[in-house]
């Protein structure tokens, strides 16, 4: 059983060394990044999950970008520790902060991964979208909170910097 609750300003830096141990040092490369670069996360959005020793077990988090002028958000990183992975939490993360965009009328969610993987949460390939170099197309995903949110001109994402 783990404890999700908003991740607070003392969580920062256990939560980037979660995300350095799932993903390497080097992630800041990664073209993702690009967008969240001299930006803020959306506080409300960015989650964490510990067990009932306290020990964080998984980190989400959420970045407000535009396409041509329409507002969107960027679902990442998230990271579960390899020690829990296959337990469900990274799924558990993912529907409840979707859940919670939702409410805060959020309309439409988009990240760079695997479609095995977020297809089954709901995610669609998004083909219109140009995401920072290098980007695999075939990565960028998409949900819609509201329907019809994916419906807008296609063009590059952007960060609100």
């Amino acid at each position: 059983m783990y404890a999700i609750s908003t991740e607070k300003k003392a969580d920062y830096w256990e939560v980037e060394a979660l995300f350095d141990l799932c993903f390497a040092p080097g992630r800041e490369a990664l073209s993702s990044y690009r967008l969240r670069e001299n930006n803020n996360p959306i506080a409300e959005l960015c989650m964490v999950a510990r067990d009932k020793e306290r020990i964080l077990a998984g980190a989400i988090r959420y970045w407000p970008v535009t396409i041509i002028e329409q507002d969107a958000l960027l679902l990442g990183p998230i990271a579960v520790h390899p020690t829990r992975q296959g337990e469900g939490l990274g799924s558990l993360l993912i529907k409840d902060s979707l859940a919670l965009a939702k409410e805060l009328d959020y309309s439409r969610i988009l990240l760079i991964g695997d479609f095995t993987y977020y297809g089954r949460l709901g995610f669609k390939k998004l083909t219109n979208f140009k995401m920072p170099k290098p980007t695999n197309p075939d990565r960028i995903l998409g949900i819609e909170l509201i329907s019809g949110a994916w419906n807008i001109p296609s063009g590059p994402v952007t960060s609100l910097k």
